[in-house]
């Protein structure tokens, strides 16, 4: 596979895709990454391959937002995530890619237009510990499946009103723990095999490019704007999970 074309030629954008949304921009557009590798390997072991990307891009991410996330938000989105990773976990052999696809395809097309709508006050504006580990929970089992963790936390955030930078924060901040808990299971799963690693590794120099694109990008978008780009990016992702569960 090192010497195969179509593996760079979808693997490379895959990871620069992945690194601008980890960045901070247009977050939910991570979740065609999986997809795209996908092309040309089973969704498994592009989920394993990124895995130890994720994790070199997530301390960019802390280092680059540390200060600027809601501490109350991760409070109450982490324990459910916990709890979803434990779920996919023990799920394993009994749901496959296109199920998860389907559900988290369902819940960020209407999520996505209902905020393009101007509907956000209905999902909530103010912190709840209920529906946060609700989302939380369903970001971790999705992350845990199909590195798909974001449109569950962008539709908890996204009501919240914070500003870009507090947002990309927040998320980054989220997805560093998640993905850090992520390696014990897929570990244990046997998918940080050698050969997988090794890929990682030959696609690791393209993390902290992908991240520093999305950083700047994000410092550099109308607060309006971003949001409605990320709205757009989750019924563009969402269509496109169910078309791909559902075929």
């Amino acid at each position: 596979m090192l010497t195969d074309p179509l593996f760079y030629l979808t693997a490379i954008p895959a990871v620069l895709l992945y690194g601008i949304a980890k960045g901070g921009f247009a977050g939910p557009a991570a979740v065609m990454a999986v997809p795209i590798m996908a092309l040309f390997m089973s969704p498994t072991q592009a989920a394993a391959i990124l895995l130890p990307i994720l994790v070199v891009m997530d301390a960019q991410v802390v280092r680059t937002y540390w200060g600027h996330f809601d501490r109350r938000a991760l409070r109450i989105l982490l324990p459910g995530a916990m709890v979803g990773i434990a779920l996919g976990y023990l799920s394993v052999g009994y749901m496959n890619d296109d199920h998860i696809r389907v559900v988290i395809g369902v819940l960020a097309t209407a999520f996505g237009l209902q905020t393009l709508f101007g509907l956000r006050a209905l999902s909530g504006s103010e912190h709840n510990p209920v529906t946060g580990s609700l989302f939380g929970t369903l970001a971790g089992f999705t992350s845990f499946s199909i590195h798909a963790g974001g449109p569950p936390v962008a539709m908890y955030l996204l009501p919240k009103g914070l500003s870009p930078l507090l947002f990309a924060g927040t998320s980054g901040m989220f997805f560093a723990v998640v993905n850090v808990v992520k390696l014990f299971p897929y570990y244990a799963l046997d998918q940080l095999q050698l050969g997988n690693l090794t890929l990682s590794l030959v696609l690791m120099p393209l993390a902290p490019l992908g991240v520093a694109m999305g950083h700047f990008l994000v410092q550099r978008t109308d607060p309006t704007l971003y949001y409605r780009i990320i709205s757009f990016l989750l019924v563009l992702v969402g269509l496109r999970l169910l078309t791909q569960g559902l075929g």
